[in-house]
């Protein structure tokens, strides 16, 4: 998949994602090269809120890359897209370390993060027949 190509996939959508090293999250991806998301590192521990400012993620000519404070280069990554709602991405030249990213409807995440269903009780009144 081309950067461009990537570009339109991703952009303002929802993906969940699972990493080789058992990460796993969800996250949206903004025009201006924003991320915001969840993160669960490992697969332990609590879910962690995390966001990304703008011009992390950048086009570029040779992919899409990652501007990231506190690293001395920006790591580019190879994308493939696997079907109409997947991808799975990987830092170049280190293609056992990848994600795969799969589109989500937002509004049954937003279900599924409200958590178990709401248990109702009939009140005394209704359950004695009255």
């Amino acid at each position: 998949m081309s950067a461009r190509d990537a570009e339109r996939f991703v952009v303002g959508k929802l993906f969940a994602y699972n990493c080789f090293d058992g990460t796993s999250g969800a996250g949206r991806i903004f025009a201006d090269g924003s991320v915001a998301g969840t993160i669960r590192p490992r697969g332990q521990g609590p879910v962690r809120y995390a966001m990304l400012p703008a011009g992390t993620l950048k086009v570029k000519t040779e992919g899409v890359c990652a501007s990231l404070r506190g690293l001395p280069w920006e790591p580019c990554f190879d994308l493939v897209q696997t079907d109409a709602n997947t991808f799975r991405g990987s830092v170049r030249g280190l293609s056992f370390a990848y994600c795969t990213f799969t589109k989500r409807n937002p509004r049954t995440s937003i279900a599924r993060a409200a958590g178990a269903p709401l248990q109702l009780r009939a009140s005394a009144t209704v359950a004695a027949g009255n």
